[in-house]
């Protein structure tokens, strides 16, 4: 089962009781989750995003020892990179000895991400924080980056709105990612 969260292509982010259900579903027939998340940082409503991989931990034995999850988080799609610059990981939970052996084989055999990727990843897995000792560089990425997101969220509001305003449209409000998903009404 495939999980775009944030969703792609409704721009909603599901919530916790969202992720288990869908956990406990992957269970109960034996279904693995990829959970594509990498719209995580690109969020805009009250709902906060919360991992598939965090929900699965917390629901503990059996779901936790059983459920096989790989997660992906990429800088290509979110707001380190936009479409284009390349990098990011993906884990993996429960998969069987022979499935993990095969993917790190397809994976050692291929070129490493550009330079620029993989400082990519470094920031978005451990972004600078202002403290004490923050220097002018620190400052200014942590300026770049909240008007990047701040603009992508009035971008996502006006979509919204603008939508809502049309003659039999209805638009639910872009919580996340970078996707809307109008309604159309015919009379």
């Amino acid at each position: 089962m495939v999980v775009i969260n944030p969703g792609n292509p409704t721009g909603q982010v599901l919530s916790r009781d969202n992720i288990q259900s869908l956990i406990l579903l992957a269970h109960r027939h034996n279904i693995m989750i990829l959970a594509d998340e990498v719209y995580q940082n690109n969020i805009y409503g009250e709902r906060p995003f919360i991992s598939f991989r965090k929900v699965l931990a917390e629901l503990g034995a059996p779901y936790n020892n059983e459920v096989e999850l790989i997660s992906y988080h990429s800088v290509s799609k979110g707001l380190l990179g936009e479409c284009g610059l390349r990098g990011g990981y993906m884990e993996f939970k429960n998969l069987p000895k022979t499935a993990e052996d095969t993917l790190y084989k397809l994976k050692s055999i291929e070129l490493c991400s550009n330079t620029l990727g993989q400082f990519a990843v470094q920031l978005m897995v451990n972004p600078p924080e202002v403290g004490p000792q923050s220097d002018a560089c620190v400052i200014q990425y942590l300026k770049e980056y909240n008007q990047h997101k701040n603009g992508l969220a009035e971008r996502a509001k006006l979509l919204t709105d603008t939508f809502n305003t049309m003659t039999n449209v209805t638009c639910t409000e872009i919580q996340g990612a970078m996707y809307a998903f109008p309604q159309l009404h015919f009379s």
